[in-house]
């Protein structure tokens, strides 16, 4: 088994894929199964998401990207845009992680959520897909597409910015990996 620690520039070739479903990416260290049947184990700082695409790089500099798997998801559809914005504006409030597409809007299923979106007027259906939600304004608000606080490239994890990764915090350590 090797381990991961750090992120690769996402052009970066990979050599390995790790596929994994929203809720699995949403750990910040865990040990796991590549698509090879290989085990690698990754420790990241609290509250790190793998997001489709990103580039995990290993010890022995082997790079691995992460693959959203497909899951079942709710697919939201709506006759204008202002019944989608509405309808983000809705789940939003509500904090639930929601994928932003073309013309659609993506959550995990929720049955109480899916019925008050029928009742704005609606379409909700149920999709097999990747589930790759919005990282949230601290994420994402500086720096485009990167999400969940990690640094933009050639930042640092000590930015002000960056809740919860300042110089206070120790390093993973590997012998507390789980």
């Amino acid at each position: 088994m090797f381990f991961a620690e750090s992120f690769a520039d996402r052009e970066t070739q990979a050599t390995e894929y790790l596929v994994l479903p929203y809720d699995a990416r949403r750990k910040s260290r865990q040990r796991v199964t590549l698509a090879s049947g290989e085990e690698m184990g990754y420790v990241f700082p609290a509250g790190t998401v793998l997001r489709q695409g990103d580039r995990l790089l290993s010890g022995d500099g082997r790079v691995v990207e992460v693959v959203a798997a497909p899951e079942a998801l709710l697919e939201v559809r709506a006759g204008d845009t202002f019944q989608l914005i509405r309808a983000a504006y809705h789940l939003g409030n509500r904090h639930v992680p929601v994928q932003l597409g073309e013309r659609f809007l993506r959550f995990q299923p929720d049955h109480v959520l899916a019925e008050m979106l029928v009742g704005l007027g609606c379409a909700v259906s149920e999709v097999e897909a990747p589930f790759d939600p919005e990282g949230g304004a601290y994420g994402a608000h500086a720096h485009g597409r990167n999400h969940d606080y990690r640094p933009a490239r050639g930042g640092s994890s000590t930015d002000g910015h960056a809740p919860g990764h300042g110089p206070h915090r120790s390093p993973a350590k590997i012998h507390e990996f789980k």
